[in-house]
């Protein structure tokens, strides 16, 4: 079946259906347009990229649910929501983290404040790492696993696991790199 020439209801109504065309379809037709609101109120490409791919995941795990009656209304609503209930939580994390560093620094040495400050700034490096960076970031540094662990966790080839690790890394060694050239001028 041609989905191109299908109006978006008709699409609704075959993703209901449980069509993975309908769904691809809705997917070229909307995500250009959901990545740019995204990046529009985050400014940033990777969490605008995780933000859209989160919803259509949702969107196709959800479709015999759903009631929408304008998809591309609905489609950008959910991106702008996404994106202010990200910065909601990472406002809130903030504010906690704040309150709860100055309580613990009166009592911590230069040094030990030093590696906190490190240590808060690679973790919050990790947090805006894409998702499956992350979470294989995660999964290894936090949690000790190999990588072989990681893939069979994950479903992912050890040689995929192993390209995640070394983007994280990377990633992070260049934004400490960045933080630390700004902090010595």
């Amino acid at each position: 079946m041609n989905y191109k020439s299908s109006s978006d209801k008709e699409l609704l109504e075959y993703l209901k259906e449980g069509s993975q065309g309908a769904f691809t379809e809705i997917y070229n037709r909307y995500w250009k347009q959901m990545l740019a609101i995204a990046y529009t109120f985050s400014k940033d490409k990777s969490l605008s990229q995780d933000i859209v791919q989160e919803i259509f995941a949702k969107l196709w795990a959800r479709q015999t649910e759903l009631n929408i009656e304008y998809l591309n209304t609905y489609l950008g609503s959910a991106v702008r929501f996404s994106v202010f209930k990200l910065i909601y939580k990472q406002k809130r994390r903030l504010e906690i983290e704040s309150q709860n560093i100055a309580d613990e620094l009166s009592t911590l040495t230069e040094e030990q404040i030093d590696t906190r400050f490190i240590q808060e700034y690679i973790n919050k490096v990790v947090e805006e790492l894409p998702e499956n960076c992350r979470m294989v970031f995660n999964y290894s540094r936090n949690y000790g696993l190999s990588t072989t662990e990681i893939s069979m966790e994950l479903g992912i080839s050890k040689k995929t696991v192993e390209g995640y690790l070394t983007k994280g890394l990377k990633i992070i060694r260049l934004n400490l790199k960045n933080a630390m050239n700004m902090f010595l001028f």
